[in-house]
């Protein structure tokens, strides 16, 4: 696709190849990569866009298959200007492009509990947009507010209903990149916090593929979630389970691989593309259908257009 673009103080990079910039090390490139050097930058890169260009942000791409054709348009990958901390007493005020972990260990040096991010993959703007949840605790359980910047170039603030929290998902509205978010966490102690996370490590150590190229969890437990996002303890359909109960843990197609640890982590083994993923991930919902009667939901994110032949 071929377009002019409006001056910036940031990064312009044509044909920019997506796939070092993703976990799972695959895709094709993006038409432009703009990288903006802040919130200002941003702001007058989309005033100045003309509306018929497709705009996608992304973040760190530990959540994200991008397809072998890459993307067209303008990919919008946040960094240095978004990834500043404030800690005002129980009150965390993190750019979108802080770590979910940095912001983690951050508000535990301050007394402030948000360790539930400790160990989820991603930057703060993808774990509001995902709803980020682990050991039974979600963003929507302490998120404030967030600031954003929409497709007109205006800056715009959203509140807890402005997203309609759900299970693994927040209805941002359409065009609007988010910058920042606030979060409140219960108060404790920094020592007590700090072996809170240590333990979770562990834990996810013992249990997920976490030296592997994965994309984290690759589809959504299709139940036992309320529809705010909080946990239900009346039900208890996992996603790994019903893949294991499928007969395909550590089924392989290409250089694609659902983990032998841990049968919901698609991986990329060093030699997959993102067709190999992706049409890994669809025969396993076929697969789970047929045997268990439930069709799973992808978690991971797919963009873009498959490979040009």
């Amino acid at each position: 696709m071929t377009f002019d673009l409006p001056p910036v103080r940031g990064t312009l990079t044509q044909a920019k190849p997506l796939a070092e910039l993703t976990w799972l090390r695959v895709g094709g490139p993006a038409d432009w990569l703009f990288q903006p050097a802040d919130a200002e930058d941003l702001s007058q890169f989309l005033a100045a866009l003309d509306p018929e260009i497709p705009v996608f942000p992304i973040g760190v791409g530990s959540n994200l298959i991008v397809r072998d054709g890459g993307i067209r348009g303008v990919v919008i990958r946040l960094g240095r200007g978004f990834n500043a901390i404030d800690i005002d007493g129980q009150t965390v005020t993190a750019g979108a492009a802080a770590l979910d972990a940095h912001v983690a260990r951050k508000a535990a040096e301050a007394g402030t509990d948000l360790t539930f991010l400790r160990t989820i993959p991603g930057a703060i703007g993808g774990a509001v947009c995902m709803n980020a949840g682990c050991y039974g605790t979600y963003i929507a359980d302490v998120f404030v507010s967030a600031t954003g910047i929409d497709r007109a170039g205006r800056k715009i603030t959203l509140t807890e209903g402005d997203l309609s929290f759900s299970y693994r998902h927040a209805s941002v509205p359409e065009g609007v990149i988010l910058t920042s978010a606030t979060l409140r966490g219960p108060e404790g102690d920094p020592a007590t916090l700090a072996g809170k996370m240590q333990d979770q490590l562990a834990r996810r150590d013992a249990t997920q593929p976490t030296k592997d190229r994965t994309a984290g969890s690759t589809f959504r437990n299709p139940a036992g979630f309320s529809s705010t996002g909080r946990a239900d303890d009346t039900h208890d359909l996992k996603a790994w389970k019903l893949i294991d109960d499928a007969g395909l843990r550590g089924h392989r197609l290409g250089g694609a691989q659902m983990s032998e640890k841990h049968p919901n982590f698609l991986t990329n083994t060093g030699t997959a593309s993102a067709h190999d993923l992706e049409s890994l991930g669809e025969e396993v919902r076929k697969r789970v259908f047929q045997t268990a009667g439930i069709q799973l939901e992808w978690e991971v994110i797919r963009v873009g257009e498959p490979a040009r032949t």
